[in-house]
C-alpha cells in the first residue's frame, strides 16, 4: 500500500506533545514540593558546612554536685535544648545536659552548660555547669530531674533572663533566673507562683518565649501597651503578662480558664504539639513566634514527614495585640534532614529550637539535634536561603 510521507512526522510529532507533557507535570510536581515562605516570615535558615553538630556530649567533664555531695559526668549522655544570647560581642549558648543517672527522657538529671564564640561556630565549654539544681529554695521544684531547656533574653540595661523547666519528676514548671553575666544567677522560683492565688501553679507549664525587638541593633526585651509579654505552652501556645520580669500572669478567658493563641492541627507537621521556641520577635508585619511542631504518627499527622518527629514552625500576632493570631506556616521552615538530627535518644528525628541571637546583621538559630546534639543553622536577610524543602 501506498504510504504518504506526513505519517513520521505525525508519531514525532505526538512523541515530542508527551514529551514535553511529561516535562510540564515534572515541572509542576517539583514546584508544589518547593516551600515557599510568607513575607512575614523568617528564612531559610541554612546549615553551616563542616561545623554541626557544634556540641556533643564530653564524658569527661565533671564537678562536685551540691546535692549529692560527689563527683558526677554531669553531661556524658546527652547535649541538646539550647538557649543563646549575646555579651560582650561574643555569643553563649546556654546548653541541656544529661547525666548517666537514669535511663530514658526525663529520667537523667538536667544541668545547663555554658559555651562561648566569638564567630558563632567554634565554641570554648566551661568544664562545669553554670545552672544546676541545689541546697536552694528551689530543690522541692528541680531535683532529681533538674533544670531543663532554657529560654534567654537579655534587657536594655543589660539583665539576662532566663525561663527553664524545673523538674522535680512529678510537675513541671516554668522557673525564672536572672544574670548580668550569664554565669552567676539568681533563680526567682516559679513564674505563675502568685498569679491568681496560685491557681496555675501547679499544673504542668513549660516552654516560655519572651517578646523582644531590634533596638541599635541589638536584639533587647520589649513591652507592648506596658507590659512584658510572653509566649509559652507545649500543647497550645498560650500568653503571659508581667510588669518585673519575675512575676507573670497568664493570659485567660473571661470565664478564668487559660485562653488558648494556636493550637495543634489535624493534618499538619504540628499535628501533636506546638511547642514555644526562642524567644518572639516584634517586627514591623507584626510578632513572630517561633515555635516546635510535632508531627502526630497515624492518619492525623503529615504523611510528608515522619511520625512524631519535630519540626521549626513560625506564627504571626498582631503587634498591637500579642494575643491575636494573623497567619502561620503550613510546612516547617526547618525539619530533621541531617543524620545527627535523625540518630541519638529520638530517633524520629528532631530539630528542637531554643536560642536565636542577631549577630553581624545575620540570625543564628540554634536547636536541640534528636534530644543529642546541639545544632546551629544561620539566616542572612541580605542572602536568604529558601527553608528546608518539604521533601
Amino acid at each position: 500500500m501506498f504510504k504518504t510521507k506526513t505519517e513520521p512526522a505525525i508519531a514525532n510529532a505526538s512523541f515530542s506533545t508527551l514529551f514535553l507533557l511529561f516535562l510540564l507535570i515534572n515541572a509542576q510536581l517539583a514546584f508544589a514540593q518547593k516551600n515557599v515562605l510568607p513575607a512575614w516570615a523568617f528564612g531559610g535558615f541554612k546549615r553551616p558546612a563542616k561545623f554541626n553538630p557544634i556540641i556533643s556530649p564530653d564524658p569527661s567533664a565533671t564537678f562536685i554536685d551540691p546535692i549529692l555531695k560527689k563527683s558526677v559526668a554531669w553531661e556524658s549522655n546527652d547535649t541538646f535544648n539550647p538557649a543563646a544570647a549575646l555579651i560582650s560581642n561574643k555569643i553563649v549558648v546556654l546548653y541541656r545536659s544529661e547525666d548517666k543517672s537514669g535511663v530514658g527522657i526525663g529520667f537523667r538529671t538536667s544541668r545547663l552548660g555554658y559555651a562561648e564564640s566569638t564567630d558563632g561556630f567554634h565554641f570554648k565549654r566551661s568544664k562545669t555547669p553554670v545552672f544546676y539544681p541545689a541546697e536552694d529554695d528551689q530543690k522541692k521544684y528541680e531535683w532529681p530531674g533538674g533544670c531543663e531547656d532554657p529560654r534567654v533574653a537579655v534587657t536594655e540595661t543589660g539583665t539576662y533572663v532566663v525561663f527553664y523547666t524545673q523538674w522535680n519528676r512529678d510537675v513541671p514548671r516554668l522557673g525564672v533566673a536572672t544574670s548580668t553575666d550569664l554565669k552567676n544567677w539568681k533563680k526567682h522560683g516559679p513564674i505563675f507562683e502568685d498569679a491568681y492565688q496560685g491557681k496555675f501553679l501547679n499544673i504542668p507549664h513549660k516552654s516560655a518565649s519572651i517578646l523582644t525587638k531590634i533596638k541599635n541593633g541589638k536584639q533587647v526585651i520589649t513591652k507592648i501597651n506596658g507590659k512584658y509579654w510572653m509566649y509559652w505552652g507545649e500543647l497550645h501556645v498560650f500568653a503571659a503578662t508581667s510588669a518585673n520580669l519575675v512575676d507573670w500572669e497568664p493570659v485567660v478567658n473571661s470565664d478564668g480558664t487559660l485562653k488558648e493563641l494556636i493550637s495543634p492541627r489535624k493534618g499538619y507537621f504540628d499535628s501533636e504539639l506546638t511547642e514555644c521556641g526562642p524567644p518572639a520577635l516584634l517586627t514591623d508585619k507584626g510578632i513572630i513566634l517561633f515555635y516546635n511542631g510535632k508531627n502526630k504518627a497515624g492518619e492525623d499527622g503529615d504523611k510528608r514527614f515522619n511520625g512524631n518527629s519535630y519540626c521549626a514552625g513560625q506564627a504571626l500576632f498582631d503587634k498591637n495585640d500579642p494575643s491575636k493570631p494573623l497567619g502561620r506556616l503550613d510546612v516547617p521552615f526547618l525539619r530533621p534532614m541531617e543524620a545527627f538530627e535523625k540518630s541519638g535518644q529520638y530517633v524520629n528525628g528532631t530539630v528542637f529550637i531554643e536560642g536565636m541571637v542577631y549577630f553581624r546583621k545575620k540570625w543564628f538559630l540554634y536547636y536541640g539535634c534528636a534530644d543529642s546534639r546541639v545544632a546551629v543553622a544561620v539566616y542572612d536577610p541580605a542572602h536568604s536561603e529558601p527553608p528546608d524543602p518539604i521533601r
